[in-house]
C-alpha cells in the first residue's frame, strides 16, 4: 500500500484570516510609508531613510525585507564597488497604490477631526 503524503499549504495558506495576514503586513508603521516613498520611482536605501525621516535603519531594513517577502517591492543588488542596492515598487505594490492613495486622502482629510476628537475624549477620562 502506498501512502499518501499531503502536501503542507503554501507559506500564509494556512492562515485562519487572510485579511489579517495583509493587513498586519502592510498596516505596520512603516510600511505604507515606504510604499508612498517608492511611488515616485526607485530609490536607494539613504533615499528612502531621508523620505520617510524618522525611521530607524534597522526598522527601515527590516521592513524592506517585509515588503520584499509579500512582492510588494523588488530589491536589486549591482555588483560594483561599494556594492549599489535599489528598491522599486513590483506589479503588485503599484497596484496598491490606489487603495494607498485613497487612505492617505481619508487621513489628511479626517487628521483634525480625529485629533479634536482624541483631545475631547483625553478631557472626559480626567
Amino acid at each position: 500500500m502506498s501512502e499518501i503524503i499531503a502536501k503542507p499549504e503554501p507559506y500564509g495558506f494556512d492562515q485562519p484570516c487572510p485579511i489579517r495576514d495583509v493587513l498586519d503586513r502592510i498596516g505596520d508603521r512603516w510600511s505604507m510609508l515606504v510604499l508612498a516613498a517608492l511611488s515616485d520611482g526607485t530609490m536607494r536605501f539613504s533615499e528612502l531613510a531621508r523620505a520617510i525621516g524618522d525611521v530607524s535603519k534597522q526598522m527601515l531594513s527590516r521592513t524592506l525585507k517585509h515588503l520584499e517577502e509579500d512582492g510588494l517591492i523588488r530589491r536589486t543588488l549591482y555588483p560594483e564597488v561599494p556594492p549599489r542596492v535599489e528598491y522599486a515598487l513590483t506589479d503588485m505594490g503599484r497596484s496598491f497604490l490606489i487603495p494607498l492613495k485613497t487612505l492617505v486622502g481619508w487621513a489628511d482629510e479626517h487628521h483634525r477631526a480625529i485629533c479634536e476628537a482624541r483631545d475631547e475624549y483625553g478631557s472626559r477620562a480626567l
